[in-house]
């Protein structure tokens, strides 16, 4: 093997890719702290109960495991940090009344979640704690338009789903987790085949509901439909009202609704988003209600949020331009030191040109030069 070569679906980051990603990162966490969001920073590994404990077998299957040398015990190379940010909240930090958090660092993936996607996704998340009203919910989606437009991303679609409409449909019906997890991927899929496969033995009310969904997708109109199709089902029709209330606080984005996508981590408990981009192969935020989150740390608090890839977030924004700089000579002068000094204290970027290399092309737009006249160091355009 090449001492060069990288694993599959690992990549280095070049320099105008990481100005780009290190500039929305910035920019991720500033909008968030303007919201009031407290920034976090989870360890990257930690023991693997911590990390995968009621978050089902998806994000088991995407996380690297390796045994501590010091401990004897295994950990977890983490996969997704809300979980993290959960223990956070519930274990160390333990305050009364809303908790405001933000994160942002890489997660790894044993297996790409996406067509094209790398297993180092650079994660970035928000988490409201201790609110159960819609407010919480309205907050988290509104925190995460206002990244995504600040970002640069136009042209999106906000996509509306609330998991509690599958829990009633699958309320007293008996089925072990393996067939579960099977009819939440049919579900996701909208493979009908394996649906009607999986849910023979169902009680015929479930059954009828569940293929429903399949076809409950599309504009607010389908929350019409979704009423007539699910007249029986127990709690289902608060459940689309609110999906409807919900839609009506964002008159401005293009909101659709998907009743039968389930897919993410079992974590979720109640409205669901997700927002896709023109040029995104699959969604670029996800997030809604997790309720349950951090019930096994001790506090069951109610909690809402997000996360995206910031990876995959500059792959659809526009490039940005090369970052303008000034051109300096190489020297150890006083004056010329001082002069350089000062511009980089005032923000700007000054590239010093070292001997026998003034021709060379750089990762930096230099549209000044710093020059000597009249015996003071000035700045002119070129």
């Amino acid at each position: 093997m090449s001492a060069w070569a990288l694993p599959d679906h690992i990549a280095d980051v070049l320099p105008s890719e990481a100005r780009h990603i290190e500039e929305l990162r910035r920019g991720l966490l500033d909008t968030a702290r303007s919201y009031g969001y407290e920034l976090v920073m989870p360890p990257l590994l930690e023991y693997l109960e911590s990390l995968l404990t009621g978050t089902g077998e998806a994000l088991n299957l995407q996380t690297f495991k390796l045994v501590d040398q010091i401990s004897g015990h295994t950990l977890g190379l983490r996969a997704d940090m809300t979980q993290q940010v959960a223990r956070i909240d519930a274990h160390l930090l333990n305050r009364e009344g809303v908790t405001r958090l933000c994160y942002c660092g890489p997660v790894l993936h044993a297996a790409p979640d996406r067509p094209r996607a790398t297993r180092e996704p650079l994660q970035f998340g928000a988490e409201i704690y201790g609110h159960a009203g819609p407010e919480a919910d309205i907050e988290a989606l509104s925190l995460a338009l206002a990244c995504v437009e600040g970002a640069g991303v136009s042209g999106f679609t906000v996509d509306l789903a609330d998991v509690r409409l599958v829990r009633s449909l699958l309320a007293g019906v008996m089925v072990d987790s393996d067939v579960l997890q099977k009819v939440h991927a049919a579900l996701a899929s909208k493979d009908a085949t394996a649906l009607v496969a999986l849910t023979k033995n169902f009680p015929q009310a479930s059954r009828d509901g569940l293929l429903a969904l399949l076809q409950l997708y599309g504009d607010v109109k389908v929350l019409d439909e979704a009423e007539k199709a699910l007249e029986r089902t127990p709690g289902a029709q608060h459940v689309l009202q609110h999906l409807k209330w919900f839609a009506a606080q964002f008159p401005e984005a293009n909101v659709t609704f998907d009743l039968a996508d389930l897919r993410g981590y079992s974590y979720y408990s109640g409205t669901r988003f997700a927002v896709y981009a023109p040029g995104a192969s699959d969604a670029l935020v996800r997030g809604g209600r997790y309720d349950e989150v951090g019930a096994v740390f001790g506090r069951n608090r109610p909690a809402a949020g997000f996360s995206l890839d910031i990876k995959q977030l500059v792959s659809v924004v526009p490039s940005r331009p090369l970052r303008a700089a000034i051109r300096a000579p190489w020297g150890n002068g006083a004056q010329l030191s001082l002069a350089i000094a000062q511009l980089r204290s005032q923000g700007e970027t000054v590239v010093c040109v070292l001997p026998g290399h003034e021709s060379e092309v750089d990762e930096f737009h230099c549209d000044r030069a710093l020059v000597q006249s009249a015996g003071q160091w000035v700045v002119q355009a070129v």
